[in-house]
């Protein structure tokens, strides 16, 4: 599966993974101290809804056309980026280095990774006045083991690859390891795209064999799955904060409302720990 976020900017994907990465969000801002969030695959930022490939996939139509100007209480820090980004109309949709970098206080910090030199070149470029943001030019899975733990102790990785390649779960399992070995406090979000419940099972299986004792799994899927379609997305979660599973539960249900079909389906559930497996 090819995920390049360009042309699928604005989905129904990026809407649940995005809202539900704000949830996160929010749970760190609560507390004065500061944090640290390191995103492995940033993309470049924002996105222009009118660019050739937004334009090709029109995906938004089923994403965030049917959001944008409509209150989502779940998600209220989602919803008011999206404003401040766009004001009337709707143009441009935030990627997670945005969404991150608009909620960052004075002493937090967000470190970017993007390998690929275009995309990572605009994303250097969009924040290179901002001294809350660090943007690498590097390969964000390996990034996990040479920039943990970060120095505030408290924060979160957010794993969200374009899954190009084959070998992808295969990567995320490593990186997990790795994660898991330098910071295992930490929180760990991996977003992933269903077809079918194989992805979602790999990434689960990965979580346990890292060894991660505490772990959620949520999918939200507008479409029926029928092993070829886009039907939906997941975000699996190592050590979420207490209230999330709540959260993301609601969230599910209104945004069921907001872009579900007729075959809408959600579910939000804990990961069991591999060693009570």
């Amino acid at each position: 599966m090819n995920y390049r976020h360009a042309f699928h900017a604005g989905n129904h994907t990026e809407v649940f993974k995005h809202a539900a990465l704000t949830l996160i969000l929010e749970h760190l801002l609560q507390k004065p101290k500061p944090f640290a969030v390191l995103d492995t695959h940033g993309g470049i930022g924002v996105y222009d809804l009118l660019s050739d490939e937004a334009m090709r996939t029109n995906e938004r139509d089923v994403g965030v056309n049917k959001v944008f100007g409509r209150p989502i209480s779940t998600a209220p820090i989602y919803q008011n980026v999206l404003e401040s980004l766009n004001g009337q109309g709707l143009r441009f949709y935030p990627g997670s280095p945005e969404l991150v970098r608009r909620v960052l206080r004075e002493n937090d910090r967000l470190i970017v990774c993007e390998l690929h030199p275009e995309d990572g070149g605009t994303l250097r470029e969009r924040y290179r006045g901002d001294p809350r943001v660090y943007v690498h030019l590097r390969d964000g899975y390996e990034a996990i083991g040479a920039m943990l733990p970060p120095p505030e102790r408290r924060g979160l990785v957010f794993i969200d690859p374009p899954f190009e390649g084959k070998d992808e779960s295969d990567r995320i399992a490593q990186a997990l390891r790795s994660g898991y070995r330098k910071w295992a406090t930490g929180i760990y979000a991996v977003w992933y795209p269903i077809k079918d419940t194989t992805l979602g099972d790999r990434v689960s299986t990965a979580i346990r064999d890292a060894g991660f004792k505490n772990a959620i799994r949520a999918e939200f899927c507008p479409i029926r799955r029928d092993g070829v379609t886009l039907a939906g997305s997941g975000m699996a979660v190592c050590n979420p904060p207490w209230t999330l599973k709540h959260r993301l539960q609601r969230l599910c249900d209104e945004l069921v409302v907001l872009i579900g079909g007729k075959f809408a389906s959600w579910s939000v559930e804990a990961i069991p720990d591999a060693q009570a497996a």
